[in-house]
């Protein structure tokens, strides 16, 4: 079965750490870009960072920049998102997804993009 899943989310207090994990089974993750997305009920899809296949090149959206970075272990076909000195703010459900579109700040998903795993919380609170 193809798909990402994602994992690593939890519970944690403002100034905090985590890092997330976006594992793909069924296909070579290694072959494509990958982004991550932040959703809350009720709210839209936000784009908060994008790593290229090489994982050479990489963009944040604003709020993230300098506290968010993204890696990826193609041996593990797994992408990473750490996630420094967290802020109530961030809590949401955090999402990966194959071919996004970044150009600089703005990250996007593919347009038709249908393939959302089940994403994982993460939630900042004292």
């Amino acid at each position: 079965q193809v798909q990402l899943v994602e994992s690593g989310g939890g519970l944690v207090q403002p100034g905090g750490s985590l890092r997330l994990s976006c594992t793909a089974s069924g296909f070579a993750l290694d072959n494509y870009a990958v982004g991550w997305f932040r959703q809350a009920p009720g709210n839209w899809r936000e784009g908060i960072a994008c790593i290229s296949d090489s994982g050479r090149r990489k963009h944040y959206e604003g709020s993230v920049d300098g506290r968010f970075t993204s890696s990826r272990d193609n041996a593990k076909n797994t992408v990473y998102l750490q996630m420094n000195s967290l802020k109530p703010e961030d809590t949401d459900v955090y999402y990966c997804a194959t071919h996004p579109v970044c150009m600089g700040s703005r990250i996007d998903p593919r347009p038709g993009y249908d393939s959302w795993g089940q994403g994982t919380q993460v939630t900042v609170s004292s």
